[in-house]
């Protein structure tokens, strides 16, 4: 499942950063790059995303992302592996404000204004920001 997973988020790759968007080529967020995985491997979501603010630092930012991944993901503990959505703590906050998905215990797609959706290095500066783990369930 993880290699489906990492397959999928590398589809976006290249794609420019759009505030709400989910498709591949066409814009996406980090939360958009989440539901856009999701709906190549599933279909479609199984409710609609409530909309959210841009900003970082509004609460409702991280409500949607908390809300997403509560909702189609199933919480992961353990080590970083390929395939895990991990949630990431910005700017001293104490909620997640924003989403990757790890291509290999050092390396994670995500979606980052001006830059689009990238694969990066988990930098030591990331790695103490993951706030949460979660997996994709199984296929059905």
């Amino acid at each position: 499942m993880s290699e489906d997973v990492v397959r999928a988020a590398r589809l976006f790759l290249g794609t420019p950063y759009r505030h709400q968007a989910s498709m591949p080529g066409a814009g996406c967020d980090c939360l958009g790059l989440l539901r856009g995985v999701w709906r190549m491997l599933y279909g479609a979501e199984p409710e609609a995303m409530p909309p959210y603010r841009a900003n970082m630092r509004d609460p409702l930012n991280a409500g949607a992302l908390r809300q997403a991944a509560e909702r189609l993901l199933l919480p992961e503990a353990g080590e970083l592996r390929a395939g895990q959505v991990v949630l990431f703590r910005l700017h001293r906050a104490t909620e997640p404000k924003h989403c990757g998905i790890m291509v290999s215990a050092d390396r994670f797609i995500h979606a980052q204004e001006r830059l689009g959706v990238v694969e990066a290095n988990l930098t030591e500066g990331w790695r103490e920001r993951v706030s949460a783990r979660f997996r994709f369930p199984p296929a059905p």
